[in-house]
């Protein structure tokens, strides 16, 4: 798929500013897309939008399909007559620059639990029979879905592998007895997620009312702890108890010598080519049904992936195992019509990662942070990009540009203030963005964190590390004209912004 020239920001729902604790899809979330209309950018980067399990981390959810009901809008539902003020007066003194998740979770499930209530003794035919043709239109992944969160929440929260066998198992007249047991907390299920697809769709309307294309992500694995695993255990290498017989990770390198032990239960290839990818076919449409393109993390995982035993304490012992390869996104294009995909092509990338991205035109990505480590010819370094690729100043994963500068070793340092002719952090970040706005690359996007020039203290995420990220927000005041005239300057002289120049 082509795309004209464009720039964005990449800033999760989770990181907007709001009074309830949490970023989230309401009125926040359409004042800044507002905002960045106004600056003459078209593209806004989230991350994955599903419910967040351990560690908070968008890339570890209980469902491949699900929104996550913790970006629901209080504001939203006040509105709707689905809560009154009284039931948010209990809300604790969350801090506006962090979530707090550890507190703020029990006390938002609460409230959405008051709304809940109040559907159940309104008298509303029109929002009934909204939620049945909700609940009928996505059967495929929400019967299970609510069904394991509910048994999920019967069982304190455990993982579905330490649950009693019989439901480990999905045995058939147990899982029906669960249903007749749990019927309310299924319900309740499925009452937060039509609210969050109702939420999230009337914001995308108003995003491409205004001409903002939504850039979404797909995790190439999935939690073990999900929906997915629970309902799905043939497509997956798993043993007769549920366990992962292999995980996935990444081998031994420079800057981690024990690799990295990620630990996801990896795909039976075999089983999805059977079904002609039908799970991953329906996952795609979920998705593109939230947003206009997919950035597809771990791409090269599709032409080969590391293969760990399950049990290993690190990742060190493991082995490149083929992936489906271009016959599995072939099928995905014949289906689809077309791949609106960013192929995540970082890390140590091989031949056979390049023909299968290339083969399908795919846009890669280029980070400016890991520009610097060699000489000029480092296909990290701006004048080396081609058109076809999507630049950052870093992602959720990298320091913050400043963060990042301030602890580099000593010759990156140099090497990038020679290049963009700085004497060092003063307007760094400024110069950064003309030469990366300024490149042939058709897309460029910064996190939010780097347009205010903050440092490590706003950096979302540290890979590794298990706690205590995701949680940075932005207070409502960095929606400022300064940043705005910044952005309209750079999309108008570097040709990002259609609606202001001429021929």
């Amino acid at each position: 798929m082509k795309y004209n020239r464009a720039a964005g920001i990449l800033l999760h729902p989770t990181s907007l500013p709001g009074q309830y604790g949490i970023g989230d899809i309401g009125p926040h979330a359409r004042a800044w897309i507002d905002y960045l209309a106004s600056t003459g950018c078209s593209l806004w980067q989230v991350l994955p939008l599903g419910p967040t399990g351990y560690g908070d981390s968008p890339y570890q959810s209980f469902s491949a399909f699900a929104g996550n009901p913790y970006l629901i809008s209080l504001e939203v539902l006040l509105n709707d007559g689905l809560l009154i003020k009284a039931d948010l007066q209990d809300m604790p003194d969350y801090p506006s620059d962090q979530v707090d998740f550890g507190n703020l979770i029990p006390w938002k499930l609460a409230v959405l639990d008051r709304a809940y209530r109040r559907f159940q003794k309104l008298d509303d035919p029109e929002m009934r029979q909204e939620i049945m043709h909700f609940r009928a239109q996505n059967a495929h992944w929400l019967d299970d879905f609510a069904l394991f969160m509910a048994i999920k929440e019967a069982q304190g929260g455990i993982s579905w592998s330490e649950w009693p066998r019989p439901l480990r198992l999905r045995d058939t007249h147990t899982l029906q007895q669960a249903r007749r047991e749990y019927q309310d907390a299924i319900d309740r299920q499925v009452f937060r997620q039509f609210i969050f697809f109702r939420q999230w769709l009337a914001l995308r309307q108003h995003a491409r009312d205004n001409g903002i294309t939504i850039i979404g992500d797909i995790p190439i694995f999935v939690a073990h702890d999900s929906a997915d695993v629970w309902a799905n255990k043939e497509l997956f290498f798993m043993d007769e108890e549920g366990q992962p017989t292999v995980v996935a990770g990444v081998p031994p390198d420079y800057y981690s010598p024990t690799g990295q032990l990620w630990g996801n239960p990896l795909y039976r290839w075999s089983a999805h080519a059977k079904t002609d990818y039908a799970w991953w076919l329906a996952r795609f449409r979920s998705v593109l049904e939230m947003v206009d393109i997919i950035r597809l993390d771990h791409f090269r995982g599709f032409a080969g992936y590391w293969e760990v035993p399950a049990g290993s304490p690190t990742a060190e012992k493991g082995r490149w195992t083929p992936g489906p390869g271009k016959k599995f996104l072939q099928v995905i294009k014949e289906k689809l019509e077309d791949l609106p995909i960013i192929a995540e092509d970082l890390g140590v990338i091989t031949d056979d990662v390049i023909e299968m991205r290339d083969a399908f035109e795919l846009p890669g990505m280029k980070v400016f942070q890991f520009a610097f480590w060699t000489d000029p010819s480092d296909l990290f370094m701006p004048h080396n990009y081609t058109e076809n690729y999507v630049a950052y100043t870093g992602t959720h994963d990298n320091d913050t540009l400043l963060g990042w500068y301030r602890t580099a070793p000593a010759h990156e340092q140099d090497f990038c203030r020679r290049y963009i002719e700085n004497n060092g952090e003063s307007d760094l970040v400024h110069k950064v963005l003309r030469v990366l706005w300024g490149s042939v690359a058709m897309f460029t996007l910064a996190p939010m964190q780097d347009l205010l020039e903050l440092g490590t203290e706003a950096r979302m995420n540290f890979p590794g590390k298990p706690s205590g990220n995701w949680g940075w927000r932005m207070d409502a005041s960095a929606m400022n004209d300064n940043v705005r005239e910044r952005l309209q300057e750079l999309n108008y002289l570097f040709y990002r912004d259609r609606s202001k120049t001429t021929g």
